[in-house]
């Protein structure tokens, strides 16, 4: 159980809001229309401690709520959304040693995980393989004291500037169910194991989203998570509960910039002799907009506070996800058009907001699935 810290949360707040406001913002239209990765800005993300927000103390982390952490995602995502993006794959990766390891990985992996020394992600996605994860083909096969890993994983965050990745591969292709033939490891960059391409996107811009391939990519059995065959894909449903509140978390932020834009162009552009922000039309759709905005805030910090009560949170995390992304994409749409033309145009913000936002709905497991997923749990927890 995680302990929330109001006091500890301001604070590091305030840093953030200090930061994105002096580092961030004075480059982010340079860095997304470009399409270049912000490095300086994440070696400040380094030394901010941000990398191990969430890794306890004793393993050289800041040992955050997850409550703040959703917090800080959301404020990163208000000012842009692919620094969320970074934080999140490594901060899972992370989680599933922390909660999942052997203490000798513990104490060789999250100390170097909280610097950022090493930084990476999660290898899930195959190019024939998303939502159903049992589906996958990267195998790895014992050899000795090692294993050695063959196939590739597609729409890897972090993948090319990433060194290191919890990877889900298959041990044991006879496993029924499937699941029990899956296993998650610690996956250094080496011999073996490139980045064939990055992948070009509609939005979600200076983030590298690649193509990993393994071709007789060999790494020592004591790399496998918990020690023990079989386990993979509970630890990894495991850490998408954390994903998706991140995933929420970036929606509200997107959500409430969009608002934040449109309030502000709504009192700055006139029609008919008076501000459009006197007109019914408009007001109906920022009335709208706030709300959205504050009940997806909500269901976030409730799904984060299970979280942190260790409680099993993939109903409270699903519903959170879906109702804030969805808020995403309709509040991004409403700003450009309360924008009007200029919501077209790159000169204004909401264009951006209008590319970005469609990711969410998609990342961390679809919304459809998601749908599914809260039905199931309703039904499980209210049996008659």
């Amino acid at each position: 159980m995680t302990v929330h810290d109001e006091g500890q949360e301001r604070l590091i707040l305030d840093m953030v809001g200090r930061f994105l406001e002096q580092e961030v913002r004075p480059h982010v239209w340079q860095f997304e229309h470009d399409d270049i990765y912000p490095a300086e800005i994440v070696e400040k993300m380094k030394e901010m401690g941000l990398f191990g927000c969430m890794i306890a103390p004793e393993y050289g982390g800041l040992g955050l709520s997850t409550v703040t952490y959703a917090r800080i995602i959301e404020l990163i995502s208000e000012e842009w959304m692919s620094l969320s993006g970074i934080l999140n794959s490594h901060l899972i990766m992370a989680a599933a040693v922390q909660r999942n390891g052997t203490e000798e990985q513990k104490r060789a992996f999250l100390p170097r995980f909280a610097t950022g020394e090493l930084r990476g992600g999660i290898g899930l996605t195959e190019p024939d393989c998303g939502t159903d994860l049992q589906a996958i083909r990267t195998v790895a096969r014992r050899e000795g004291d090692a294993y050695v890993i063959n196939g590739s994983k597609m729409w890897i965050t972090n993948g090319y500037h990433g060194n290191c990745f919890a990877l889900l591969v298959k041990t044991d292709l006879q496993a029924e169910p499937r699941h029990k033939g899956m296993s998650l490891f610690i996956a250094e960059k080496g011999p073996g194991f490139t980045v064939s391409r990055q992948l070009e996107k509609l939005g979600y811009k200076g983030i590298d989203s690649t193509e990993l391939v393994f071709e007789n990519y060999r790494i020592p059995a004591d790399r496998l998570i918990g020690g023990v065959e079989g386990r993979g894909l509970q630890m990894v449903l495991n850490g998408l509960e954390l994903g998706r509140i991140n995933v929420a978390a970036r929606g509200v932020g997107v959500a409430q910039a969009a608002l934040r834009e449109s309030v502000k162009y709504a009192q700055q552009r006139k029609t008919f002799g008076k501000p459009i922000c006197e007109h019914q039309a408009i007001q109906t759709k920022l009335g709208e907009m706030a709300t959205r905005t504050e009940a997806s805030r909500l269901l976030t910090l409730r799904a984060a506070e299970a979280y942190d009560r260790g409680e099993r949170c993939d109903m409270e995390a699903g519903m959170a996800k879906l109702f804030a992304t969805e808020t995403a994409v309709e509040n991004s749409l409403e700003a450009m058009r309360i924008h009007g033309g200029y919501g077209y145009s790159k000169e204004y913000l909401v264009e951006r907001f209008y590319r970005d936002a469609p990711l969410l709905v998609i990342g961390e497991g679809t919304n459809e699935m998601q749908r599914i997923i809260i039905a199931k749990q309703l039904v499980e927890r209210n049996r008659i």
